[in-house]
């Protein structure tokens, strides 16, 4: 998925956390106005005896509470996720000795009245915790000589016995099917797990916490507690360099999303004949979310003059089986880490010769660009190589009107017209992972073994561009890999998949 490192303005999507002003504490002069509760439907100002309200009725809780066996309880984790967390955990404590720290899991979206976006945790809570699937959850790091105590607060589920086992939709169990209690999330997160109804009174005994992540907005002001932009920092850059449990869930969100660009392309007939993008959208999600969480980000279907359009996520076109189609895209794993790769195949299995000459020298950029990951170099490197070899190319071609040597100043950028975004970012519990590190480690940082990576250059020529000529209007390319930068070089992870043209045309004969 194509990055925007140079000209970046954030905006928020459906998945992520509420926050709270970053590092200003909120005042008693600052109360937020209180939000009505979500509902499904009107609730009635008197008893309606045609449609009594259950929770109210004595002898329909009693009845409530008897006759049921127990249900699956078990608190599911992904294999080796509580241990790396709890190494995650004493980074952190060695980053911020001393000082109080404060993450919360946050909550799922609400997309209309009482029905919520899919809940996805904040990354950083994930990272920390190894806790994945529950809404309003609070680490608490507490220092003490040596370290820090953690204690993980979670809201407890309601289970027969109690009124909300039916009555509340959020966490009664007949609403959200057997859920782990607090004693079994602790055994199976290696963490003291305390109510979530104690987060109050463990905030109360903290002197200048550090917040992340989406607290409660009413906790996070009778605390007067804000995100802090050091801590976030402090995170993103720690999550820079993998280690071994890491690398291993993104070697297989990179497979499992090799295999779901083989489905796809299974699917480009039926595509072609009438499913269009989103038949193709559809099949690599449905893919995603079977074999693993879902697709990390917004799939990317692009068919013919769509290609062009950097983060086409709307998928409504047809597919041509004339035109080239790009495939941005990547399975999150149950462990929340994300693959993000990008081929662009001919829907007929063969490229056209304008298709063909562009994809030919997005591939001799990105090969550029693969051999400048080295470890020790400046990260800027692939991209400084990759954007060589475009300018020259475009050179090569007419289409720009400077020198190639003005055109790669700093004060040129003419090739940028036809590659306006970044082409790699790391890569890790977010598909643009990292995102809050200090410039300096990022961009102008060192790649570093451990860090994962991806290299996408592309080309995308608009086809209302009047600057291009008539055969190369319509056509955009690009190649994205995964790379794992290396003691002495890197791996590309996402080597399955082929980079040239006509290892493409024979790779989509054999799926």
């Amino acid at each position: 998925m194509t990055d925007d490192l140079t000209t970046r303005s954030r905006t928020a999507t459906a998945t992520e956390a509420p926050a709270i002003a970053t590092d200003t504490p909120t005042t008693a002069t600052e109360s937020p106005a209180p939000q009505p509760a979500p509902q499904s439907s009107p609730r009635p100002t008197k008893l309606d005896p045609r449609m009594p309200r259950l929770a109210e009725l004595p002898s329909f809780a009693a009845f409530m509470a008897e006759g049921w066996d127990t249900p699956d309880r078990s608190a599911r984790t992904v294999p080796g996720a509580a241990e790396a967390a709890a190494h995650h955990r004493a980074r952190l404590s060695a980053a911020h000795p001393g000082a109080a720290i404060v993450v919360a899991a946050g909550r799922a979206p609400v997309r209309s009245n009482d029905t919520n976006y899919d809940f996805r945790p904040d990354s950083d809570f994930y990272w920390l915790t190894g806790c994945g699937g529950v809404e309003h959850g609070v680490l608490v790091l507490r220092p003490v000589p040596g370290g820090h105590d953690a204690t993980l607060h979670l809201p407890a589920p309601a289970r027969p016995g109690e009124t909300g086992f039916f009555a509340d939709a959020a966490h009664g169990e007949l609403w959200v099917g057997g859920a782990p209690g607090l004693d079994e999330w602790s055994e199976a997160l290696g963490l003291a797990v305390r109510p979530l109804d104690e987060l109050d009174a463990a905030l109360a005994g903290l002197s200048k916490p550090l917040l992340t992540g989406g607290l409660d907005p009413d906790t996070a002001h009778r605390h007067g507690l804000a995100v802090s932009a050091d801590l976030g920092r402090t995170l993103s850059e720690l999550r820079m360099v993998k280690d071994a449990w890491e690398i291993e869930q993104m070697r297989q969100a990179v497979d499992r999303t090799v295999e779901g660009f083989a489905a796809v392309v299974r699917e480009f007939p039926a595509a072609i004949a009438g499913g269009g993008e989103r038949w193709l959208q559809g099949t690599f999600d449905r893919y995603a979310r079977t074999h693993g969480n879902g697709p990390g980000y917004a799939s990317i279907v692009g068919s013919g003059t769509h290609a062009a359009t950097l983060h086409w996520v709307r998928c409504d076109g047809p597919v041509a089986e004339d035109k080239a189609v790009l495939l941005d895209l990547g399975v999150e794993t149950n462990s929340y880490y994300t693959a993000d790769v990008t081929r662009t195949f001919p829907a007929s299995g063969r490229f056209s010769q304008a298709q063909r000459d562009v994809h030919d020298l997005v591939e001799r950029a990105h090969r550029a660009g693969l051999a400048a990951v080295v470890p020790g170099r400046d990260f800027a490197d692939f991209h400084t190589a990759a954007m060589e070899v475009v300018a020259r190319g475009l050179a090569d071609w007419g289409l720009l009107p400077v020198s190639v040597d003005e055109a790669l100043s700093p004060q040129g950028q003419h090739h940028r017209r036809y590659l306006v975004c970044g082409i790699g970012h790391h890569l890790g519990l977010d598909v643009h992972d990292c995102a809050r590190s200090d410039y300096a480690a990022y961009q102008g940082g060192k790649m570093t073994p451990g860090m994962v990576l991806t290299v996408e250059p592309g080309l995308y020529f608009h086809e209302h561009d009047l600057t291009l000529p008539p055969e190369l209007r319509g056509i955009g390319m690009r190649i994205e890999d995964d790379l794992l930068v290396t003691e002495d070089g890197a791996e590309v992870l996402s080597a399955a998949l082929p980079l040239d043209a006509a290892g493409l045309e024979r790779w989509m004969t054999t799926r």
